[in-house]
């Protein structure tokens, strides 16, 4: 599924912040590190990203 585009605890915009982690991570860069280069420093928020399992290719085929 997609990031949803606020923290469900503190309201904070983290759907902005996406792309650019995905694309660090992506080129092997720790998430821990990547989250704290961001300055996404909450917990709830960090949860948003270290949580968040794209599905969507997977889900897509199956669209009427």
């Amino acid at each position: 599924m997609m990031i949803p585009i606020r923290c469900f605890s503190c309201g904070f915009p983290v759907s902005a912040f996406y792309e650019d982690y995905k694309q660090a991570v992506a080129k092997g860069k720790k998430p821990g590190k990547v989250l704290d280069e961001l300055k996404i420093g909450r917990y709830c928020c960090r949860r948003m990203f270290l949580g968040q399992v794209d599905v969507i290719d997977e889900i897509a085929p199956f669209k009427k």
